[in-house]
């Protein structure tokens, strides 16, 4: 017989907040396995310990924040609506059912007033990496570095045209001592210092966050945008590092945070795996320095012009330091320039009567230069490795490992946009939407696995 409903919300009922949380909610794994207690010895110092009103504790702080970034609720004032009504929100951030719930201004007050810089949000994301490592979930051996896009918080039509120098790589000082060392066995004056600058070009720059890169790239959308540089473990994908920038280069900051996560976590690295991105002769250089083995993917060199010669045509002697045409002339050293190219230049004299000159060169002089890099030797032994049977096995794990992590982070943890505006924010938020991915992936890989039950 069908009835109607008859209303109860107003019944009385004792249960307890933890009968009303799933025994296998994210965040009961969450809680058994992750300890946030160092957040408030981390935090203590910005705080008063003797004057002023009780603040919200920091650990309930960057717990509900994590619940944000875990789940994927952007906006904070959403986030506090939700820990209102959500009885496994509470039940993490220990709230009764009865207590009231801090209010969304307090998280952007203390984001204004007391958490400025990125210091606490790092040293977080480094516990968390730790508590990883102890669990035995990260080794450190093997470790894969890619880029992503986050939009900026930027209207793409409100900008002004500048001129901004470009990034400065991070091993441009080991390069300028190559330089000078290839000039001086040739005989040649080392360059002056001021050649040696950044270059400079003329860009959009947003007047939303002057700090977004304006990104202009094949297959790429147009506009404001920052770089998420990660690591990821091989081992349990656990990231490792990340790190944000305006858009650069992929390869300009990446030794430097290769270090800084040897010395930070100890990790004895064998070898990387990077995409095409990373296949530069400075980054080659510097692991080999480093004495890691690197797998970068294939960068595909520019063509050449319909009907012309590319530089394959011609082979490089080391012996005689040069170049041989295809017409047997030998193409002798020049110049090595402030960027690190050697130039091989032709004889005008013996190009001008050569079959071959119309598909060589369309200089006026009649005369073919071939640049080559100082580290391109460096270069050439680390894109073998992508051809060894090892290699291609590194490098196959980079879909399953670090390509993943970011498709995680933008399909699951809202990373597909910058939330706030400024380089120092952005990075925060980097460093918490990882710190997430780290701690649900550590909850579920710690969790007990169900026992089979015989049919």
């Amino acid at each position: 017989m069908l009835k109607r409903p008859v209303p109860e919300q107003t019944a009385l009922e004792i249960v307890t907040l933890d009968q009303l949380v799933p025994s296998d909610h994210l965040l009961r794994k969450i809680d058994r396995v992750i300890d946030f207690s160092f957040i408030h010895d981390l935090t203590a110092p910005l705080y008063c310990a003797d004057n002023g009103r009780p603040p919200l504790d920091p650990t309930l702080m960057f717990k509900a924040l994590f619940i944000g970034y875990l789940f994927g609720v952007r906006s904070e004032r959403q986030l506090v609506r939700e820990i209102e009504v959500n009885v496994a929100y509470r039940w993490f951030l220990r709230l009764k059912l009865t207590d009231k719930v801090f209010d969304a201004s307090t998280l952007s007050q203390n984001r204004r007033r007391r958490y400025q810089d990125e210091t606490v949000a790092q040293s977080i994301f480094d516990r968390i990496v730790e508590q990883a490592i102890r669990a035995g979930l990260v080794d450190g051996t093997v470790l894969y570095t890619d880029s992503t896009h986050l939009k900026a918080n930027a209207n793409r039509g409100k900008y002004d045209l500048a001129v901004v120098a470009k990034s400065r790589a991070d091993y441009w000082d080991a390069l300028d001592a190559a330089i000078d060392e290839e000039r001086a066995a040739h005989g040649q004056k080392p360059l002056r210092e001021k050649e040696r600058q950044p270059a400079v070009k003329e860009t959009k720059v947003s007047r939303t966050d002057p700090e977004a890169g304006y990104m202009v790239r094949e297959g790429k959308p147009k506009g404001f945008f920052y770089l998420d540089h990660r690591t990821v473990d091989a081992a349990h994908a656990i990231i490792t590092d990340t790190f944000a920038t305006p858009v650069v280069h992929d390869s300009v900051v990446y030794l430097s945070r290769l270090d800084r996560q040897v010395e930070r976590f100890g990790f004895d690295v064998g070898a990387v795996g990077l995409d095409a991105g990373y296949a530069t002769a400075g980054i080659a250089r510097g692991l080999e320095e480093r004495k890691l083995r690197g797998v970068t993917g294939y960068r595909r060199p520019t063509p050449p012009k319909p009907g012309m010669m590319g530089p394959s045509a011609f082979a490089f002697e080391e012996e005689a330091d040069g170049y041989r045409c295809p017409q047997d002339q030998l193409l002798a050293y020049a110049t090595t320039d402030r960027n690190g190219y050697r130039h091989y230049r032709s004889d005008p004299a013996i190009c001008r009567t050569c079959p071959l000159l119309a598909s060589c060169t369309t200089s006026a002089k009649a005369q073919r230069t071939i640049v080559r890099h100082v580290w391109t030797e460096a270069k050439e032994r680390t894109d073998a490795n992508r051809k060894t049977a090892w290699g291609k096995a590194v490098y196959r794990r980079r879909k399953e490992t670090v390509e993943r992590s970011f498709a995680d982070a933008k399909q699951l943890h809202g990373h597909r946009y910058a939330r706030f505006r400024g380089l120092t924010r952005v990075r925060v938020q980097c460093l918490l939407t990882a710190a997430a991915q780290n701690i649900k992936k550590i909850a579920i890989s710690l969790w007990p696995k169900p026992k089979p039950t015989l049919a």
